[in-house]
């Protein structure tokens, strides 16, 4: 198998991952609740992605990187409609 084929499986299944996780975090903004997200759930997750993240920066992986990026960004969404809603309280 090339390296091209290789790298296009990683792509692949970084969109997949990644994608899987948009409808939560949309659903989330939209009901303006996170309140089924443990705190430490969020915490652990959001440590293991970016770990991931810096492991993707760190061996020059795109997939990785850009998989684990994108998932960040909808962790901090999350996180920070769970931070709002739980200042309202």
């Amino acid at each position: 198998m090339t390296q091209a084929w290789i790298t296009t499986i990683g792509i692949a299944a970084a969109i997949g991952t990644t994608a899987s996780f948009l409808p939560q975090a949309v659903k989330t903004v939209r009901t303006r609740s996170a309140k089924d997200f443990s705190w430490l759930h969020l915490v652990m997750f959001t440590t293991g992605v970016a770990l991931w993240l810096v492991y993707g920066l760190l061996r020059h992986d795109a997939a990785v990187t850009g998989a684990n990026a994108a998932t960040l960004l909808l962790l901090f969404v999350i996180v920070g409609v769970k931070f709002r809603s739980r200042s309202r309280q």
